[in-house]
């Protein structure tokens, strides 16, 4: 809850900053209105994504919500939208890959020799196994609305789309902070990296809803949603973490799609 409080706050502020220095003028209502619902859709998806990992296997939880980049290629293809059949086969290609880069080692996958689980630990996996897979799916549609939304509401203006996003999703953060009674307030030194998580995410946000405004929906944000390659890659160079096979087929899976997108 605080790396989300403290993130999102930096966020807002950047949002609100930049929009205050360019004299932008609002856009009208509506757009303002589909950048807020989006905002809270995504936090809504965020939310059962740490909720899902906490109570459920990762190795299912991410390669579940990592499939959140069908709802915009549903929509857009829905609404008109032609990205050609290479395209088309490069962003089915793209979305396999990023799911099986996503897939960490699962509780079927332990080193040999180990004990094996109890009956009571069997129970605990079985009763989790219930939760994890309906939030991941809560997770998928939650990022997935945020992309639709976001695509529309840049087409208003892409600052002001930003700045409702956020203004809608920290009053509520705020609020569950307070019920919660988590602390928000730290040293300075322990809240730059989340303040640092705030303006990354922020304009990453801001980076994909121009490119909506440039190009297809349906193409774009599958292009947004290859960030898992980029965390596992990350976790590899600066965490000397072992990329698994399946990982490592997901990567070459994904920069094929995204070369079939390039050419089309």
């Amino acid at each position: 809850m605080r790396v989300l409080v403290i993130s999102q706050l930096a966020g807002f502020t950047v949002a609100l900053a930049v929009v205050l220095v360019s004299h932008r003028a609002p856009p009208a209502a509506h757009y303002l209105i589909i950048a807020a619902a989006g905002g809270v859709a995504g936090l809504v998806g965020l939310g059962a994504f740490y909720h899902a990992l906490a109570v459920g296997t990762m190795s299912i939880v991410a390669p579940i919500s990592a499939t959140g980049a069908a709802v915009p290629v549903i929509v857009g293809l829905a609404t008109g939208e032609h990205p050609g059949t290479v395209r088309l086969v490069g962003i089915l290609t793209a979305v396999a890959g990023v799911v099986l880069a996503s897939r960490e080692a699962g509780p079927g996958e332990a080193e040999v020799g180990a004990t094996g689980p109890g009956e009571a630990e069997v129970g605990a996996t079985r009763d989790r196994s219930r939760h994890q897979v309906p939030l991941a799916l809560a997770a998928a549609l939650g990022f997935g609305a945020f992309f639709v939304a976001m695509d529309r509401a840049a087409h208003g203006d892409v600052l002001w789309a930003l700045l409702a996003a956020r203004g809608a999703d920290v009053p509520l953060l705020v609020g569950l902070a307070l019920l919660t009674g988590t602390a928000i307030s730290g040293r300075p030194r322990a809240l730059v990296p989340l303040i640092a998580v705030g303006l990354l995410d922020v304009g990453a946000n801001a980076l994909y809803a121009w490119a909506t405004t440039l190009g297809l929906l349906s193409v774009v944000a599958v292009l947004g949603s290859l960030y898992p390659v980029a965390t596992v890659l990350l976790a590899r160079g600066v965490l000397g973490e072992r990329v698994r096979r399946v990982q490592e087929l997901g990567i070459a899976t994904v920069l094929a799609g995204v070369a079939l997108i390039a050419a089309g």
